[in-house]
């Protein structure tokens, strides 16, 4: 089944709800990002959020982008919506590993951390972009989204998200919901509505013997009459040009590209190409790179100058008495 987004409202118009089915997406971010499990179960969720949050925006080219940067070992999570749900995202280190917790079940919050922030940026082509954000409640991500809508929109809001992995480290299912309270909500509502979400369960469980979204919108929400509104397929997607880079570093402030930077370092990622036979991957490897004879690659943790130099001085030591075969970084 295809991935997709549905939009209900109940029949008395105090709850509207989204539910959405994102198996196939977060099975191409993790064959794009190459993530082990828990990174998996990190990156899906925020994929799903990001996907229904961004469905939700009103104006043709508008975007949402939901980072979390909670000190685990994952790094940032990020994850990136266009209006129609279309996403896509990534994890700075997806190749963590964690041991199960004590239930059994993914440590997601362990490796997303407990202290820090969850920011959600909407640009909605105005002068400046919406940037709220809001300290983590707990890493899990769906709790997170749902304190967000709390303490930045004021709008009381239930999030569930799952992403269910397969022994072969595949997506077996994912998907998830929002759930919100329109203005004039009865203590009566938020009682179904928390009575529904503790009889439904797990949503990774539910979307796996079911993987219609409708499905778990009405498990979900199942002491109510609920008018769904419309279904939208989502995919995996990426706008790769200049101009959208530029404005998604303009978005995040001077602040927080300076933060990024200190994090990072300066870093200088090395290209060898080889004109004939000559062996690079030696030049390659003395950076602590690698690959093929006539086309290797590295990494050095240093300044542009300082690169140059230390390739210049590598490529003269290596090709001394064949300077033929030297080629550039």
């Amino acid at each position: 089944m295809e991935d997709r987004i549905v939009r209900a409202i109940s029949s008395d118009g105090m709850v509207q709800a989204a539910a959405i089915y994102s198996r196939n997406l977060t099975e191409r971010a993790r064959q794009i990002h190459k993530t082990l499990p828990v990174a998996t179960a990190a990156l899906g969720r925020a994929l799903a959020g990001a996907s229904m949050m961004g469905n939700a925006l009103k104006g043709q080219g508008a975007s949402l982008t939901l980072q979390i940067k909670g000190g685990g070992p994952l790094g940032t999570v990020l994850a990136v919506s266009d209006n129609e749900g279309n996403v896509r995202g990534y994890v700075t280190n997806p190749q963590v590993e964690l041991p199960l917790r004590a239930d059994g079940k993914l440590d997601v919050g362990g490796a997303v951390g407990h202290e820090g922030t969850l920011t959600v940026i909407k640009d909605l082509h105005m002068k400046e972009p919406y940037v709220g954000t809001i300290d983590l409640l707990g890493g899990e991500v769906a709790e997170d989204i749902a304190g967000y809508f709390v303490e930045s929109e004021q709008i009381p809001t239930a999030c569930g998200l799952g992403v269910l992995v397969d022994r072969d480290q595949s997506v077996k299912s994912a998907g998830g919901y929002l759930i919100q309270l329109m203005p004039g909500a009865t203590e009566d509502t938020i009682v179904k509505v928390e009575g529904g979400i503790m009889a439904a369960g797990n949503v990774s469980a539910i979307l796996d013997k079911d993987d219609d979204p409708e499905h778990l919108l009405r498990e979900v929400m199942s002491d109510f009459d609920l008018k769904i509104l419309e279904t939208s397929p989502v995919e995996y997607r990426c706008y790769c040009s200049r101009e959208r880079v530029e404005r998604a570093l303009i978005s995040l402030g001077k602040g927080e590209l300076e933060s990024m930077l200190r994090e990072q370092g300066d870093v200088v990622r090395g290209s060898l190409r080889a004109k004939d036979d000559t062996d690079v991957a030696a030049v390659a490897r003395s950076f602590g790179g690698g690959g093929h004879v006539a086309a290797a690659g590295f990494t050095l943790s240093c300044t542009l100058d300082e690169a140059r130099r230390l390739v210049d001085e590598a490529l003269a030591a290596t090709f001394a008495s064949d300077e033929e075969g030297a080629c550039r970084a």
